[in-house]
């Protein structure tokens, strides 16, 4: 049976006294409704609709990531144009299917019963990722939510997890950041934050088959626990 739990650093290494989330892929998934404003666009262009499971590892990389995956290139100006009408859809659309990962409400409730801050570090726009927030009751919850277009920067730029660390008056080295994409682990790590990999969020396979040493990898949300309350990994929700 393998371990919720692995990576180059050992639950008690590393004090953690704040968490802080990406949001598509970590705690939510939202990947059908981003995938249905891509299926909207190709909808458009007379394309038959994109399955959500194929197209689920590349959520990660944004409008963009999946406009240049799912739809002919047309160039730049195109692309656009398109950016602009995907966004303008999900907009209306963010919240038809999208709902936290198994686990996750579960683990937000045990930090905030063990006195961890949590926040919420995202390349989402502010304009989309507070009315979801608002949706799940989570935008007051958070400790700090730190959006795309907060700063001038975004992950993999360590500035937004420091940003946060900041709001949440912890030093970013006894923060963990925890994702399932490059640009989380990049931002984590240069940040000095303990970088933890989500392993069933949209981008967490590829950055797994690609042998990068991650110093943390938790397999469900509770696992995570273990770096941060005395709750024995296993037992954790």
């Amino acid at each position: 049976m393998k371990s919720p739990t692995r990576g180059t650093v050992a639950p008690g290494e590393r004090p953690v006294e704040a968490v802080l989330f990406d949001l598509d892929g970590t705690l939510l998934d939202t990947a059908p409704d981003l995938v249905g404003a891509l299926n909207h666009l190709r909808s458009e262009e007379g394309l038959e609709p994109a399955p959500v499971d194929a197209f689920r590892p590349f959520v990660s990389q944004g409008a963009l990531g999946l406009i240049r995956r799912g739809l002919p290139d047309r160039g730049p100006e195109e692309e656009a144009r398109r950016r602009q009408r995907f966004l303008d859809w999900y907009a209306q659309h963010s919240l038809d299917h999208t709902a936290p990962f198994p686990g996750i409400e579960a683990l937000l409730e045990s930090l905030e019963g063990a006195g961890v801050p949590w926040a919420v570090v995202t390349n989402k726009p502010t304009f989309l990722t507070l009315p979801i927030l608002d949706a799940l009751g989570w935008r007051n919850r958070a400790g700090a939510v730190v959006c795309g277009d907060t700063l001038s920067v975004s992950k993999p730029d360590p500035a937004p997890v420091r940003h946060a660390c900041e709001a949440l008056g912890v030093a970013p080295e006894r923060s963990a950041m925890v994702g399932d994409d490059p640009r989380d682990l990049d931002a984590g790590e240069a940040a000095g934050a303990l970088s933890v990999l989500a392993s069933f969020g949209y981008g967490a396979a590829a950055i797994l088959a690609s042998g990068r040493p991650v110093e943390v990898v938790v397999e469900r949300p509770g696992a995570l626990l273990a770096w941060v309350t005395a709750c024995p990994d296993g037992e954790a929700p």
